[in-house]
């Protein structure tokens, strides 16, 4: 299968196992629960290593074939829109609008698998009942809904997705041209890739961070309150009216104000930071490890001259 695929795969599992503990964090400050229990309730799990693990196992499995989705997708865009673009990992002179464009398509594709990962991580990690798996709450979700279920809140999550990857492979490629130097050393290779893919994560959250988190409280709806002694319950409160994303943005705005859109970015930007410094550093030395290894294969397999 293409380096790409495998470099992205192997890429998104390592960022999601570094940031699932400030995710967690990042979700629980966007769903805005009011009671003083619930955030009693909240702050004591924090205290848990657990519980900042919370959903970590269907994203790790999930996201790596996002990431997988999303690189293939924007390699093979950026080469549809600009026919001069032989290696994706350095698209020179390639304009961009037409960066922006490919991960914009990247980003709609990997979709297919980002709203079921999504819904699945951010019910696991808002559930209140103790040793709750992301494998209960998929169960769960499939039991009450089917498999249509698993793509409540798909439409926002495809703007989210479509709009916040053109932005971050747009601002990752343009951190790189800003800082490329014809003395480059590996070294400072290296620290240009951490830096850049760091600014690409932060920038890529900034710019969609109020959908998120409509996103957030639309899927959080689904979640009953637990009880103890309730835990044979539903997770879906069906008996509740279920608002839809432009409701949930008028009520947030009307009731909590313009910055309860943005409640969480600061710790979502430390963590965007790191596993995208992490990510595109795997990513760019997984896709010339495995290129300079099927570049090696076919060398040996040529024949000997005047053979």
């Amino acid at each position: 299968m293409a380096a790409d695929f495998w470099a992205g795969y192997i890429s998104g599992a390592i960022g999601i196992i570094i940031g699932n503990p400030l995710d967690v964090i990042k979700v629980r400050l966007q769903a805005g629960h009011s009671h003083a229990d619930a955030s009693r309730a909240q702050l004591s799990r924090f205290e848990k290593a657990s519980s900042l693990v919370r959903g970590a196992a269907a994203p790790i499995l999930g996201y790596g074939a996002l990431n997988a989705i999303l690189f293939v997708a924007y390699n093979r865009s950026l080469a549809a829109l600009d026919g001069s673009v032989t290696d994706p990992t350095n698209p020179v002179g390639v304009s961009a609008y037409k960066i922006w464009l490919a991960g914009a398509v990247g980003g709609l594709a990997s979709w297919t698998i980002s709203s079921p990962t999504e819904f699945i991580k951010c019910r696991a990690q808002l559930d209140r009942r103790p040793d709750v798996s992301s494998w209960t709450v998929a169960k769960d979700i499939f039991r009450t809904r089917g498999w249509r279920g698993l793509y409540f809140g798909g439409l926002i999550t495809s703007a989210r997705d479509s709009i916040g990857y053109g932005f971050y492979f747009w601002s990752y490629e343009l951190c790189k041209r800003f800082l490329t130097s014809h003395d480059e050393g590996s070294h400072q290779a290296a620290l240009k890739i951490l830096l850049c893919g760091g600014i690409a994560g932060v920038v890529t959250w900034g710019s969609v961070f109020p959908l998120d988190m409509i996103k957030t409280r639309l899927q959080a709806q689904t979640i009953t309150d637990y009880a103890p002694g309730t835990e044979s319950q539903s997770l879906l409160r069906s008996q509740r009216q279920t608002l839809n994303s432009f409701q949930i943005a008028k009520e947030v705005y009307h009731v909590e104000g313009i910055k309860a859109f943005y409640r969480g970015l600061g710790v979502c930007s430390v963590r965007a930071f790191i596993v995208n410094a992490v990510q595109w550093a795997a990513y760019e030395w997984l896709m010339k490890s495995f290129n300079h290894s099927w570049d090696a294969r076919v060398t040996s397999q040529e024949p000997i001259a005047g053979l």
